[in-house]
């Protein structure tokens, strides 16, 4: 911001891990941010009580009949409804799966900027989006660590950090921690827990995204969302194993130089420079000791070690509605897993039947995806009973 106006921001997904850091940033910069909007899920309780701390002009959750703080004049509108009115600057969407994308594609069409931490979105409809943004001028603003972190470390290098291909840039790498069984033997990961599972050794997320941070599904599907954000030919984007997760993504130059953003695991960190850019406001977490974090390790991924990050790399080469198709099925997949419905190592192959029975389609619209997505889902949910079998 330029200006000494609040910045308006709509809060998709308030009540979840991320939308409760955006808000913790919220209060720590109340004269730079105003909350015009919150949306949840089934936490209505959390929901009401962030309507009584922020005020927002509209709220929803899945049963709008249980918002009911006293005396606060709120309009109940659909996540969608809210992306479509005019009064807000940011849309913050920090929803999990496929709920963010409708609003996304409307706030996009609107010339707003859409700060996402769902990479499901991306992954859905990347081409999409990315179409609409070059239409409007608004842009998708990275919110997971790993993609701020390129941008952060883009900011000077070119002033169209969404369309780096054909400039100075040779590769962009991600860091992944290698989640919490990094150091199981493969051939007891049909022992895990969901309990174990949802434990994430640096980060404290959402049970969805750990598991899919343990699978490394989650970093075939952070390629995936680099691509759409920067612009970048996959065969330029590479991923490390990075144990500290100190270093959370870094930029190779042609010139042979090498810049790398470095952090706390503190999500607090990329949500404030996310909603605050250009600007840097000083930070409501711990700051980086580089004496006491020690020695920083990286690696290559191992070969056959995660199937569901190859699988992920496998529907980014097909391209089209692929990758759609592996992040329903995905979804669903861990849903059972948590469930206590499948195995861990049961994930990869659900996900894998699921996409292998699509057939693919190159161009779509919203409608379009959204049907693909139902599609993926209801097939994964039937396959799911032979693969329990």
């Amino acid at each position: 911001m330029t200006d000494s106006r609040r910045q308006r921001v709509l809060l998709l997904g308030s009540t979840g891990s991320i939308g409760r850091q955006a808000l913790d940033v919220v209060r720590r910069h109340r004269d730079r941010f105003e909350i015009v909007g919150l949306a949840a899920g089934a936490n209505s309780f959390l929901l009401n009580q962030q309507i009584l701390e922020f005020s927002p002009r509209y709220v929803w959750c899945s049963d709008p009949r249980l918002i009911n703080p006293d005396g606060e004049k709120l309009s109940v509108l659909t996540m969608a409804e809210m992306a479509a009115s005019d009064d807000y600057d940011l849309a913050f969407v920090a929803t999990v799966g496929s709920a963010g994308l409708r609003p996304s594609v409307i706030a996009l069409s609107k010339g707003k900027n859409v700060a996402l931490a769902n990479k499901e979105v991306i992954v859905m409809a990347g081409q999409l989006l990315r179409d609409l943004g070059d239409k409007t001028g608004a842009r998708m603003i990275p919110v997971d660590s790993e993609h701020n972190a390129i941008w952060q470390c883009l900011r000077g290098e070119t002033d169209e950090w969404w369309d780096c291909a054909n400039t100075s840039v040779r590769r962009l790498i991600l860091t992944a921690s290698g989640g919490a069984f990094r150091d199981w033997p493969v051939e007891r990961l049909g022992e895990v827990t969901p309990e174990q599972a949802t434990k994430h050794p640096n980060w404290q997320m959402g049970k969805k995204v750990t598991v899919d941070s343990a699978t490394l599904m989650n970093k075939g599907f952070e390629v995936i969302e680099a691509h759409w954000l920067f612009g970048v030919p996959y065969n330029q984007i590479e991923v490390l194993l990075h144990r500290q997760q100190i270093v959370h993504s870094m930029v190779e130059f042609h010139d042979g130089s090498l810049k790398a953003q470095l952090g706390l695991p503190d999500m607090r960190h990329p949500i404030q420079y996310a909603m605050s850019y250009p600007e840097r406001l000083p930070t409501s977490g711990e700051y980086l000791d580089l004496a006491k974090t020690g020695r920083l390790d990286f690696a290559a991924v191992p070969p056959g070690r995660y199937p569901c990050f190859e699988l992920a790399l496998q529907a980014a080469a097909a391209g089209g509605s692929v990758p759609a198709v592996l992040s329903a099925a995905d979804d669903v997949a861990v849903e059972l897993f948590l469930a206590g419905q499948i195995r861990f190592d049961q994930i990869h192959q659900l996900a894998q039947d699921v996409m292998w029975r699509h057939q693919p389609v190159e161009d779509f619209d919203l409608a379009g995806v959204e049907e693909i997505d139902r599609w993926a889902r209801s097939e994964a949910r039937q396959m799911a009973l032979s693969v329990r079998a």
